[in-house]
């Protein structure tokens, strides 16, 4: 089994992989190899847009786009990629707020203007500040909206 160093086509990531995996990935994704984070947000553009095989070319034309934009600065483009995958995913998570309350709803508006890094146990904003998870509020600080329990 020979591994071998592939490189992202849409962010520039470098990945040791198998020649079999390398080979499975550009057959999915029109050719080109990419990493794990890139061929997700991928797929969830092709699910987002309703359409079938035919739009995984204009999907990941799409993405190697965005990437391009952030190339010079990796750490900008993996933040501002999970923010965008919050963001389109935020309309998905529901939460039942009372009628009566005002607050729950600007609450809900603010969960929408996400600007966070989300990790499994830990939520770690773009000022390094690392808070607790499962979050109760959302509380604006210093511009950027982060879960506060």
């Amino acid at each position: 089994m020979d591994i071998e160093l592939v490189k992202c086509e849409c962010c520039g990531l470098k990945e040791d992989c198998t020649q079999d995996y390398i080979s499975e990935v550009k057959a999915n994704f029109d050719g080109k190899w990419l990493c794990g984070l890139c061929s997700e947000a991928v797929r969830d553009e092709v699910k987002r847009a309703g359409k079938k095989q035919s739009g995984m070319g204009e999907a990941v034309k799409a993405h190697m786009s965005f990437c391009r934009k952030y190339k010079s600065n990796p750490a900008v483009k993996v933040a501002d990629g999970m923010r965008q995958m919050l963001r389109r995913r935020s309309g998905d998570m529901s939460t039942s707020p009372s009628p009566s309350s005002s607050r729950n709803i600007q609450d809900q508006q603010a969960h929408r203007k996400w600007d966070i890094i989300m990790t499994p146990h830990s939520l770690t904003t773009k000022l390094g500040k690392k808070l607790r998870w499962p979050s109760k509020k959302l509380v604006e600080m210093n511009k950027v909206y982060v879960y506060h329990s």
